[in-house]
């Protein structure tokens, strides 16, 4: 059995098989940059990197384009409001999410699109709707006609009768149905412009993720992804728009992340208890808090607190302690050494396995990291014996890269990544020189200076272990 995705398109879970044998289009919602973002809008580009992660390590030629909403009534209102253009304002912020995302192990996109890079191509889309008679223009302002597409609604699954409740529209009366949306708004003052045939103006929100998927990604992709608040009515325009033009199916698989939550209420702008990114890793790592973000499956709602990040930050340490202390037996992996009925072998084949499994399984998360943290389990077990012969550091060397090799999916452990904040990898460089220091000390008969180094640093809460292949460092258990 293969990978199978929950789709909201059919509201089950749906073997998985791309349009093109071997390689995957996925197309990611991303920020309207006019402030930095929290963490709940990080879960989902978080989500979202992980399916591109596990999609390539299953072999997949990944094509992974995440847009940026830069011109918004957001966006212009912060603009507005500061004295400086839209486009100055999206572009600090563009900014902003590159260092933030950057710090969570989040890759870049293949392709990071503009909406206002993509303007001709929405008015192409919409002079198409217009000349079908699929929209209509009111005063300069373009609006579409819900009743000519006759499967408006079959991923919000709603009822014609109650397409309005929690649609975001204004009341029109000139709209010819008050559930028409907008492709464009005719120029107002103080805002940004753009000319067209119908008169100067802006694209309406929805029209601008239909152009940007298909101009990067063709009229028919394999995944779009994105927050469970965008199902409706944003993804459901996005389908109404581009299957009404092409007749083909606009996404044939739809992920939505559920809601992060801070005191059992979800976590938004709108309700004013978010957290930004960059505030949270002021009293967490970045690890901690992506490993926190894919303790739960994607679809069921997490709560963010004390409790959970610490958690998390205990699980973190408790794995980088096991990877640092079997980092060493790397080097006897693929010597060619038999290395015959070992358990450890064994269980690294089982939880490379098992891993498969929970993550063809809807990308469970949370099923896949029990994997992992049950072979650290059993890892730490092992090195406890008094003696290891040859053929078991070869296993656990086999282990080691196995299990960096599950935790890059997740994400998890990000030392080897030049993606990440690079804070790990100084401490391991700076623990690599304080244990080299130590060691001339030894060497050298001088015991007072290598004992003071290893008290000091049990001080500061590091442990060194003296073994017979070397020294390693682990940070204490609290």
């Amino acid at each position: 059995m293969g990978l199978r995705i929950y789709n909201s398109l059919t509201n089950q879970i749906d073997e998985f098989v791309s349009i093109e044998d071997g390689k995957v289009s996925m197309y990611n919602c991303g920020p309207t940059v006019y402030d930095y973002f929290h963490i709940g809008n990080a879960r989902t580009f978080l989500i979202a990197d992980v399916v591109r992660r596990y999609l390539e390590y299953k072999g997949y030629q990944v094509k992974f384009v995440q847009n940026f909403t830069d011109i918004d009534d957001k966006i212009i209102n912060r603009a507005n409001e500061e004295g400086i253009s839209a486009s100055q304002l999206s572009s600090k912020y563009i900014d902003a999410y590159f260092e933030d995302s950057q710090k969570l192990g989040i890759r870049p996109a293949d392709v990071h699109p503009k909406a206002t890079d993509h303007i001709p191509e929405m008015i192409q889309l919409i002079e198409r709707m217009i000349d079908k008679g699929i929209a209509y223009e009111v005063d300069g302002d373009i609006y579409y006609r819900i009743h000519k597409f006759l499967d408006y609604g079959k991923l919000s699954n709603r009822k014609s009768e109650d397409l309005l409740s929690g649609a975001r529209v204004d009341i029109d009366k000139r709209k010819e149905d008050p559930r028409d949306f907008d492709l464009w708004k005719s120029v107002k003052p103080n805002e940004p412009s753009w000319s067209c045939p119908w008169g100067c103006g802006r694209p309406g929100w929805h029209i601008e993720c239909s152009a940007m998927a298909i101009k990067h990604l063709g009229e028919s992709i394999d995944i779009h992804a994105g927050g469970q608040d965008l199902q409706f009515p944003h993804h459901e325009n996005e389908i109404a728009q581009s299957e009404v033009l092409t007749g083909k199916t606009f996404a044939r698989y739809w992920i939505h992340t559920a809601f992060l939550r801070i005191g059992g209420n979800r976590m938004g702008k709108s309700e004013q208890n978010f957290i930004f990114v960059r505030d949270a890793l002021k009293d967490y790592s970045a690890e901690t808090i992506r490993h926190f973000l894919v303790s739960a499956h994607y679809r069921s709602p997490l709560d963010y607190n004390g409790t959970s990040l610490s958690d998390s930050d205990s699980a973190i340490r408790r794995l980088n302690n096991c990877l640092s202390r079997i980092r060493s037996y790397s080097e006897f992996a693929g010597s060619g050494i038999d290395i015959g009925n070992s358990e450890i072998d064994h269980a690294t084949s089982a939880m490379l396995t098992d891993f498969g499994l929970a993550m063809d399984e809807d990308f469970n998360t949370a099923l896949a990291m029990g994997e992992i943290y049950k072979m650290v389990g059993l890892v730490n077990r092992f090195l406890a014996q008094e003696k290891l012969i040859h053929a078991d550091q070869v296993a656990l060397g086999v282990a080691y890269q196995s299990l960096i090799e599950v935790c890059m999916v997740l994400g998890i452990y990000t030392e080897l990544e030049s993606t990440t904040n690079g804070d790990t990898r100084l401490v391991n460089q700076l623990m690599e020189l304080v244990i080299d220091i130590r060691n001339d000390s030894r060497l050298r008969k001088d015991w007072v200076m290598a004992d003071k180094v290893r008290d000091q640093l049990h001080e500061i809460g590091i442990e060194l272990q003296d073994t017979p292949s070397g020294t390693n460092w682990k940070w204490e258990d609290n």
